[in-house]
């Protein structure tokens, strides 16, 4: 079944090569199926191609974090909060200002002494 679904999102794209939720329905797909640097690829066009396309900055800062590449992980963060922020959207910007503080060890809840 997950085959289908990705083989199907591949002739999509095909179809749209530039839409950019194809390629990040594809991105996500190719996570759930465990191939990240299919993942990653197209997470990085996304950021490239389409740097509005809000939704890639929290999922590839968790990829960047999954591959040990925590430098990378906190700069998708900062990019993504300064996106989120020129878009007004202030859930995104909460979710990644989370992800960053958890990425660089602000608040961490270890402090409770």
């Amino acid at each position: 079944m997950q085959v289908n679904r990705l083989q199907k999102l591949l002739e999509f794209l095909e179809n749209e090569p530039n839409d950019e939720f194809l390629q990040y329905a594809l991105a996500t797909e190719y996570m759930r199926l465990n191939e990240t640097d299919k993942a990653l690829q197209y997470y990085e066009k996304l950021i490239n191609e389409h740097p509005n396309y809000i939704g890639t900055y929290y999922h590839l800062g968790k990829l960047y974090e999954t591959l040990g590449r925590k430098d990378d992980a906190v700069a998708t963060y900062q990019k993504g909060m300064q996106v989120t922020r020129q878009q007004h959207d202030n859930h995104a910007y909460s979710e990644l200002q989370s992800a960053y503080n958890q990425a660089t060890g602000m608040f961490d809840d270890d402090d409770d002494e």
